[in-house]
C-alpha cells in the first residue's frame, strides 16, 4: 500500500515544478513584451534591463532541473508522473530559449544606438509580436489547465505566424530597396522578426509537450509550417 506520506510529498514536488514552470513563463512573456516595447518606444535603458533581467530565467530553468532530477531519484516516477517531470523539463528549455530571443532583440535595440527605423517600419514586427505574446499566454493556461484543446490550437497557428513573418519580411525589404537610408534599421529589425518567429517555433514546441503530458504520446500529424523558403537563405547562419 502506498504510504499517504509519500504521495503527499511527491505532488508537492510536482505542485513545485508547476509553480515554476509558471514563473518562468511570466518571465519570458514580460521579457518579450519588454524587448519589442524598447524598439517601439526607442528606449535603450528598457533594453538594458531586458539583457539584464535574462539570468532571473537562467536561474529558473536550473532550479527546475534540479528539482526534477531530486523527484526523479527520490520518487521514480512512472507513467503520467513521469510525463508531467518530463513535461516541465521541456517547458523550461523552450522559455528559456524564448527568454534568450528576447534578449537578442534588446541587444539589437542597444545597437541602434539611437538611429531607431520610423514608426511605420515596426509595425509588422508589433503586429508579429503580439500574436506570438497570444500564443504563450494560451499554451501556458493550457499547460496550468492541462487543457489539450488549447494547445492543439497553438500548435495550429503556428502556420499563421509564419505567414506573418513572410509578410514582414517582404515589407521591409521593400523599404530597402525604396530608399538606401532604410537598410541599417531594416536589416536589425529583419533579424528582430525572425527572432519572433523563432518565439513562435517554440511556443509551438511547449504546446507538443502540453500533449504528450495529457495524451502520453505525441502528436501524430507534421507541425502545419507557413512557406518560408524564399527567405531561408539569408539567414542560415543565424541559427
Amino acid at each position: 500500500m502506498t504510504d499517504p506520506h509519500t504521495t503527499k510529498a511527491f505532488d508537492s514536488d510536482l505542485q513545485d515544478l508547476e509553480r515554476l514552470v509558471a514563473e518562468m513563463g511570466g518571465l519570458a512573456e514580460k521579457q518579450v513584451a519588454d524587448s519589442i516595447n524598447a524598439l517601439a518606444k526607442r528606449d535603450i535603458a528598457l533594453a538594458q534591463r531586458v539583457t539584464a533581467a535574462d539570468v532571473n530565467i537562467d536561474t529558473l530553468q536550473r532550479e527546475i532541473e534540479e528539482k526534477a532530477v531530486a523527484t526523479i531519484a527520490r520518487r521514480q516516477p512512472m507513467a503520467i508522473d513521469l510525463r508531467e517531470i518530463v513535461g516541465a523539463l521541456r517547458l523550461a528549455g523552450d522559455l528559456e530559449r524564448i527568454g534568450d530571443l528576447a534578449k537578442n532583440i534588446a541587444k539589437r535595440v542597444i545597437a541602434l544606438n539611437g538611429e531607431f527605423p520610423p514608426v511605420k517600419l515596426i509595425r509588422g514586427v508589433k503586429n508579429m509580436t503580439r500574436m506570438v505574446l497570444e500564443q504563450m499566454k494560451t499554451v501556458l493556461d493550457s499547460y496550468a489547465r492541462r487543457d489539450v484543446s488549447k494547445a492543439m490550437a497553438v500548435w495550429r497557428g503556428d502556420e499563421e505566424i509564419d505567414a506573418v513573418y513572410t509578410s514582414v519580411f517582404r515589407e521591409l525589404l521593400t523599404y530597402m530597396m525604396e530608399d538606401p537610408r532604410n537598410i541599417t534599421s531594416c536589416i536589425h529589425l529583419l533579424f528582430c522578426a525572425k527572432n519572433i518567429e523563432r518565439m513562435g517555433d517554440h511556443a509551438t514546441n511547449i504546446a507538443e509537450s502540453v500533449h504528450y503530458v495529457i495524451e502520453g504520446r505525441p502528436i501524430a500529424d507534421l507541425r502545419p509550417k507557413g512557406d518560408t523558403t524564399t527567405i531561408a537563405a539569408l539567414h542560415a547562419g543565424d541559427r
